[in-house]
């Protein structure tokens, strides 16, 4: 009631300014977006439950469903994962305590219950039989392919091997976990050093302790280029206990890769990828290495002309990279990004994909009435994804607003995961969380265009949710390789970028004025700026990566390593005594895996030019790309699914050639739009 009544003020005031509401002229959709969540708190409404999940009325109902999930267990082992409702998320995301540690407690427990039935003896047998002799009922070529990847997730716990080897598995794996979240834990901590040894004139710039000053972070904004290279060559020390930490994790999974008959843990990570060898992303690697260098070392000369100008002399280092390459984009933007948030109102940008989405696929998002104990906080959207002949799809849950405590991640969770199930389809539910900021009183959530990119990102992992129409919901979806996972989501930040799209829904949210054309190329434009160095830089911590997990011991320390990488693989030469890999934490979720980002972007590229780059609404193309790709999931090897759906073999040289040629093609787009405003 009271903010139905503020909404209601809020118009008033406006009209008796002569201003325009920016509630009168979106859809029930954009409306929905440009305000917060409203809630059904009628008494006399029965309790759902989060997720509507009868049990989750109360946190005790982590424990009713862990025990229903254990007894089921007994009956259908091989269906463990079909029976938990993700309790990993809300262990992660819901404000209370309790509801967090019931969830941590469920969370073990189904992990130990799974652990248990990793290492059963009997499962494996049976599978092993199935997988080598056939099945006793006919099966078809995605049985045969989910059957090979349940087989090989034994194997990689060690199911083959005798007893005392499978304890030491398990060990290890114990062991892995334990160090990486450690690693991650220390990755953050600030360096709080003597004011002596920081240059006077700049001590000012850093947070005071007594006669210490606290460095948290590489400042890489200051325009002081004394306080970016204190904060570089301080914050990223090198340190002792961390070092040992990343030693010992490398060290075990290392151990842990060769007792399970692997010769490294970059071949056991990469078994079912895209790039399914060490072998193969190191080519891939090397490819575009080389064939960006010219063009990374130009980027580079330019950002050393900027810093040239502006001191007279000097040279550039890695401190100054981010440094002059936002301000080469606010000079040739002329603007800054709130300049443009007027124009991306979260409601307008709803709008945007649901345009898109209906195009392409015939689908609507349908903003949901949301019950309070539905859901973990006020302020959750819940939209239904709806087929213009199928029906309801599934639903997305958007936790999208920061809050104290709220991990700082924009990311996509699986909480119920689609599947054939007694003839009908399982309707997948997931949830998007972004860390918007909360509409204010006179305005609805503006979105920078980072934010844009972020949350079409994230709906493009939501979207290979929904439109996943897979036999099995261990292959639904998300859930598949990692250098696949990421190409919907990716081809969604191609839309983000095409002034075609930004037409439609790049809209004043108090004028409803379209953006003007120049400020949209201008927004176009920016986004090509420097992409030779940034993936010369992501192909640099791809092959720190790989020298780290393709063999143990390392050839020298992990500093002598990472100096040995960077000097052949980036343009700028490695800073002595410092060790950024000792903050990069990718290296525990991502562990020999890194280079996947680069792999899915190529493919997006591929896909976008191949599908959407004449017409980004072309239904037919769309449905395409629905039945061809999004609804196999992990249902279909990737590299079949690939070829079959491009008609082209993801070769290593091949997708390094494709983002290659992408780099040149937006660097000409990017020299002809600064011509033309000259």
């Amino acid at each position: 009631m009271n903010r139905v009544l503020s909404c209601k003020l809020y118009q008033i005031f406006c009209i008796r300014r002569g201003l325009s509401t920016h509630f009168s002229h979106w859809t029930t959709l954009g409306k929905t977006f440009n305000q917060r969540p409203m809630k059904d708190d009628s008494k006399t409404s029965p309790k759902k439950g989060l997720f509507n999940v009868p049990e989750l009325d109360g946190y005790d109902g982590f424990f009713t469903l862990k025990e229903q999930c254990i007894i089921a267990t007994e009956a259908l082992m091989h269906e463990i994962t079909d029976l938990k409702r993700n309790p990993d998320f809300i262990r992660l995301a819901h404000p209370s305590q309790s509801y967090t540690q019931a969830a941590e407690q469920a969370c073990g427990a189904v992990s130990g219950l799974v652990e248990r039935l990793n290492t059963d003896k009997r499962l494996y047998d049976a599978l092993h039989k199935v997988v080598n002799l056939g099945d006793k009922h006919s099966t078809n070529v995605t049985d045969d392919h989910v059957a090979k990847l349940f087989l090989f997730d034994f194997e990689q716990s060690g199911i083959h091997l005798p007893e005392n080897l499978r304890n030491h598995v398990v060990l290890l794996n114990d062991q892995i976990l334990r160090l990486g979240q450690q690693f991650v834990s220390q990755a953050a901590h600030p360096r709080i050093v003597p004011k002596s040894v920081i240059p006077e004139h700049v001590q000012h710039l850093f947070p005071p302790e007594g006669n210490n000053v606290v460095i948290n972070g590489l400042n890489v904004d200051s325009p002081n280029s004394i306080a970016r290279e204190v904060s570089y060559k301080i914050y990223l020390c090198s340190d002792h206990l961390q070092d040992e930490t990343l030693k010992e994790l490398l060290k075990s999974r290392h151990e842990l890769a060769v007792t399970c008959g692997f010769e490294t843990y970059a071949e056991r990570a990469l078994r079912g990828s895209m790039l399914d060898t060490p072998r193969m992303v190191t080519d891939f690697l090397n490819h575009l290495s080389s064939d960006l260098k010219r063009s990374a070392e130009d980027d580079f000369n330019l950002m050393l002309n900027i810093k040239k100008g502006e001191r007279g002399e000097g040279f550039l280092a890695a401190w100054d990279v981010p440094y002059y390459t936002q301000k080469y984009k606010k000079a040739m933007l002329n603007v800054s990004a709130s300049d443009f948030s007027p124009y991306f109102s979260l409601g307008a940008c709803m709008e945007g994909l649901n345009t898109i989405f209906k195009n392409l696929y015939g689908i609507t998002l349908e903003a949901n009435p949301v019950s309070a104990d539905e859901v973990w906080v006020t302020d959750v959207y819940k939209l239904a994804v709806i087929h213009e002949t199928e029906g309801i799809l599934g639903y997305i849950y958007c936790d999208f607003y920061e809050r104290i405590g709220k991990p700082n991640q924009d990311c996509h969770f699986t909480i119920r995961g689609g599947r054939n199930l007694n003839g009908q389809y399982q309707q997948p539910v997931v949830v998007l969380m972004l860390n918007l900021p909360l509409p204010r009183w006179s305005t609805p959530t503006l979105l920078t265009p980072s934010m844009v990119d972020n949350l079409f990102h994230e709906m493009g992992h939501a979207m290979h949710s929904m439109l996943g129409r897979t036999e099995y919901q261990h292959v639904t979806g998300t859930r598949c390789s990692t250098d696949l996972a990421e190409v919907p989501s990716v081809l969604m930040e191609y839309f983000a970028r095409d002034p075609r799209i930004l037409k439609t829904f790049a809209r004043h949210f108090q004028t409803n004025e379209p953006m003007p054309d120049n400020m949209l190329e201008l927004l176009c434009a920016s986004k090509n700026v420097f992409m030779a160095s940034e993936m010369q830089m992501q192909v640099f911590y791809s092959m720190v990566d790989q020298h780290f997990h393709n063999g143990y011991p390392l050839k020298g320390n992990s500093m002598e390593v990472l100096a040995n990488v960077q000097n052949n693989y980036y343009s700028l030469p490695y800073v002595p005594n410092t060790a950024w890999h000792l903050r990069f934490t990718h290296l525990v979720g991502y562990g020999a895996k890194y280079y996947s980002y680069l792999v899915s972007t190529a493919l997006a590229s591929w896909i976008w030019h191949a599908c959407f780059d004449q017409n980004p609404l072309c239904r037919v193309q769309g449905e395409r790309y629905r039945r061809n790709f999004l609804a196999h999931g992990g249902g279909k090897p990737p590299w079949a699914l690939i070829s079959d759906f491009l008609q082209r073999e993801p070769s290593p040289a091949m997708l390094a050639g494709s983002l290659v040629s992408e780099v040149e093609n937006k660097r000409e787009r990017l020299d002809v739009y600064i011509r033309k405003s000259k």
